[in-house]
């Protein structure tokens, strides 16, 4: 797995919207926070464009994208937000000399696309990490933040968490990290940008999901053999998941263990990546160990 070049002092970082929409208003904390890094902030063309929902056409949207895939003054790209819309991006993309110079990709949410196919099909690490529209203070000390700069700039990351389930690591585990966004994940099962698990590390996360999709989701994967030949799985945030009027019956958390109960492989929770404010970054397609730091806490550790 191919590691990108770090970031230099005077770097150029290329930000576009491969999904929702987003105002200069709200990615204007983001650039102030990359140029007070020492980068210099490149906009895609029609970041601010508008289409319903969308940051603009489908082919709007794309050829920034690969106008920053094929720049070799950008030497990072990151995405402005999720939503939904980056695998209608697929079809107009070539990666061609993205492949012979990589770079980082940075996103998280609907962003899973980008992370599952280049990890998946190019053997290319990428960042699942925070993104500019969660960042409303440049000046905000988050580790999130730190994190986030560490890896761009080269430097291996590890930071540890806490966790109050049951299920415990039992002893040490080391593995390559996949996975992402569940329903996005979910959403690409059957396509050629689907995830291939065996002997890895899963990682998942959702927002504003109903728990019965969340049930559904994970059948899907326990009988389309995403679970078979597993190291591990690794849960950051289910956020604000919603439930029927008559009852589901079970936590997201509850749902998980359920299906996963069979399985030998540790189940770990609370993770701290998802959607909530200090997103810490997960390296996709790292090695990431993780190991026991006392009573409940976890440690995470990845090379680079």
């Amino acid at each position: 797995m191919k590691t990108p070049p770090a970031l230099e002092k005077n770097h150029t970082i290329g930000i576009i919207a491969p999904a929702r929409s987003i105002s200069r208003e709200e990615l204007q904390p983001a650039i102030e926070l990359f140029e007070n890094w020492g980068l210099e902030v490149k906009l895609g063309e029609h970041i601010f464009h508008s289409f319903h929902q969308l940051a603009g056409r489908d082919e709007e949207r794309a050829e920034d994208l690969q106008s920053f895939l094929d720049d070799p003054s950008i030497k990072a790209i990151v995405c402005a937000r999720g939503g939904y819309g980056t695998i209608k991006l697929m079809e107009h993309l070539n990666f061609e000399q993205f492949t012979k110079h990589p770079k980082w990709i940075v996103g998280y949410s609907d962003i899973t696309v980008l992370h599952s196919y280049i990890t998946q099909k190019l053997g290319i690490k990428t960042l699942h990490a925070t993104m500019p529209l969660n960042i409303t203070n440049p000046s905000e000390d988050l580790p999130a933040m730190e994190l986030l700069k560490k890896v761009l700039f080269g430097e291996a990351i590890e930071y540890t968490w806490s966790t109050s389930t049951e299920f415990k690591l039992p002893g040490t585990i080391s593995g390559e990290v996949t996975g992402g966004n569940l329903s996005v994940l979910y959403s690409l099962r059957g396509t050629g940008f689907d995830i291939d698990s065996t002997g890895k590390i899963l990682f998942i996360e959702d927002l504003d999901e109903y728990l019965y999709h969340i049930d559904r989701m994970l059948m899907n994967f326990k009988h389309g053999n995403i679970f078979t030949g597993l190291k591990a799985l690794l849960v950051g945030g289910m956020t604000d998941m919603n439930d029927n009027k008559t009852p589901y019956g079970f936590t997201a958390h509850e749902i998980i263990k359920n299906i996963t109960k069979e399985y030998t492989f540790p189940v770990i929770f609370d993770f701290p990546a998802g959607h909530f404010k200090n997103n810490l970054p997960v390296i996709m397609g790292s090695e990431l160990k993780i190991q026991k730091e006392g009573e409940d806490k976890m440690k995470a550790s990845f090379t680079l």
